[in-house]
């Protein structure tokens, strides 16, 4: 990656949020899920960074956070932490500003969802899906400026332009995603949280839309925060990897460190899980994990990941451990390790 990508485009740091629990006749609060516990990494500009774990670990809540529409949804949940966007020379806060505050923002951070269903309002042809975001945040531009970038987009993300005036019920699931992606290339973003984008779509589908993306990216200068469980696509798309368990990143590196070369435990299981088509790959063994995934309600104390730890000790239950620099780029949250 060149120098002038390495600029730090978005910086998160120590970013936790806890949705909260009711019980009892009157429904009060009786405690909070631990969504996010402590997350901690920087985006460069035009990088990918792949952000992988079990189900319930918190990655989409992480993308949800720093788009700030946790706290508009149900105003009960509680954000911390800091999310700081480099923009236009300035840094802001994203992750506690007002719904006002944000508007000026929200256009540079957009996002593309899992569900390529359900993420696109079905009474709406596609013109109006992907001209939404511009009328909203780029009121200057004419009517027949609006149609001219949407035919133009519709193209880039490899439809006809005449199937704009169409609605979603008439595009399989890879061409809903097209469109949900040209929604969010509508308003020229710096950045686009990719929340499991390809995970509905067939195997070869997948592949059209990752090769899609990816020129995208070339063609834009995008910076992506990409969202997944399929491994193998994340090793494919990123430049770095954070690995997350029960609400905290366990590890981050680059692509070929963590996937290769990966440090903490529970990398280690995760990946040795992936199938290798390769022959020449198949070297790797597989690690089992004992025990079951603890609950973010009751989270263990110290190291989230002790309980099912191959190395835990003592130690381990009285700090939450910190990413350590392990050389390179790559940073692991346990003490322990080689």
């Amino acid at each position: 990656m060149s120098d002038n990508k390495r600029q730090p485009l978005l910086e998160v740091r120590n970013l936790k949020v806890h949705f909260p629990i009711f019980g009892g006749i009157m429904q009060r609060r009786v405690g909070d899920v631990k969504a996010v516990d402590g997350v901690s990494f920087t985006l460069y500009r035009g990088e990918t960074l792949g952000l992988v774990g079990e189900s319930g670990c918190g990655k989409t809540t992480v993308g949800r956070a720093i788009i700030n529409i946790l706290r508009h949804v149900s105003p009960d949940v509680t954000v911390e932490g800091e999310i700081l966007y480099h923009f236009k020379g300035k840094t802001v806060d994203l992750a506690h500003m007002s719904k006002s505050e944000m508007l000026p923002y929200r256009s540079q951070v957009q996002m593309i969802f899992q569900d390529p269903y359900s993420s696109l309002n079905s009474r709406l042809t596609v013109r109006q899906i992907v001209a939404e975001p511009m009328e909203l945040h780029m009121p200057n531009l004419k009517r027949n400026e609006v149609d001219e970038r949407v035919e133009d987009l519709l193209d880039k993300v490899g439809l006809q332009p005449e199937y704009a005036m169409r609605f979603p019920h008439e595009f399989s699931g890879g061409q809903r995603q097209r469109i949900g992606i040209a929604r969010a290339l509508s308003t020229n973003p710096d950045i686009i949280i990719c929340d499991e984008p390809v995970s509905a779509l067939d195997v070869s589908v997948q592949a059209q839309v990752i090769n899609l993306m990816e020129d995208l990216q070339k063609e834009f200068d995008l910076s992506y925060l990409f969202i997944a469980h399929d491994l193998s696509v994340v090793e494919h798309i990123s430049d770095r990897i954070a690995v997350m368990y029960l609400g905290n990143v366990a590890e981050i590196g680059t692509a070929d460190d963590v996937y290769f070369k990966p440090k903490h435990p529970y990398s280690k299981a995760l990946l040795s899980a992936v199938p290798v088509a390769d022959p020449n790959r198949r070297d790797r063994k597989r690690q089992v994990l004992e025990g079951d995934i603890p609950t973010p309600l009751a989270k263990p104390s110290g190291c989230g990941f002790r309980t099912r730890c191959p190395i835990a000790r003592q130690e381990c239950a009285e700090n939450v451990p910190e990413l350590i620099d392990k050389g390179g780029e790559q940073m692991v949250a346990c003490p322990y390790v080689e």
